[in-house]
């Protein structure tokens, strides 16, 4: 009598069978990438000193707030985090975990993004209503509402399952870039890890640049890139 075999839960080997939409997604991960640059400038710059993805960074900012005793730090680290928190949150939601059977771009990676639009759409809202006369309350607000964004993005990201794969925190992805530097991996592998890198620091330079002598166009930034991801991966998830 035979035995039944044990169902065995594998992830699909989506980097043999389908390498084009791999490419694809990866080229769409750093065009949010540079969404995220363009978002932390925009944040450091001109909403008051933090950012609006580098979750790290605003603790340290909180900290030395706490050692200094500068309140007004305090209040904008401190309500990033909590909003990218809440961002990630309603993200994770929305988008779920990776399962095994996900395609390469998941719909509810998609629908997470439509939700930050939704967030950078008010984001727009309140800019043009604060752009006259800046006002601190504004400023706060709208930086909160860019990192609930990212955080809603985070999430989306995270819905992939891809070790490594991020838009928002990036260290690891330096660290092991240089590591594989170190370890003479070749260049098609290390790709990817450079891609990502420069897309945030382009997106950083570009933000900073638009923060400072073209405020008014700032939330273009966040939006155009946002709906060209949906746009084609809307496509992509068909």
């Amino acid at each position: 009598m035979l035995r039944s075999l044990p169902n065995v839960v594998r992830f699909r080997p989506a980097a043999e069978g389908e390498p084009n939409l791999l490419r694809r997604r990866h080229a769409l991960v750093v065009v949010l990438t540079f969404l995220t640059g363009s978002a932390d400038a925009v944040g450091f710059l001109a909403l008051g000193g933090a950012f609006s993805s580098v979750m790290t960074g605003n603790m340290v900012l909180l900290g030395l707030s706490a050692g200094s005793g500068h309140a007004e730090l305090a209040l904008t680290s401190g309500c990033a985090i909590v909003s990218f928190i809440i961002g990630v949150l309603a993200g994770a939601r929305l988008a779920g975990s990776a399962r095994p059977d996900d395609p390469v771009w998941p719909r509810q990676v998609t629908r997470a993004l439509v939700l930050e639009l939704l967030v950078f759409v008010v984001f727009l809202v309140v800019w043009v209503v604060n752009l006259p006369h800046p006002s601190a309350q504004l400023d706060l607000a709208l930086l909160m509402l860019s990192a609930t964004a990212l955080g809603i993005q985070s999430s989306a990201v995270q819905r992939f399952g891809v070790p490594g794969l991020s838009s928002t925190y990036l260290t690891g992805t330096l660290t092991s870039l240089i590591a594989g530097v170190a370890a003479r991996s070749p260049w098609r592998k290390l790709r990817p890890r450079a891609h990502v890198l420069l897309a945030l620091m382009t997106g950083a330079a570009v933000g900073a640049l638009v923060a400072v002598h073209l405020p008014a166009c700032s939330p273009v930034l966040l939006l155009v890139p946002l709906v060209f991801v949906i746009a084609v991966s809307a496509r992509m998830a068909e």
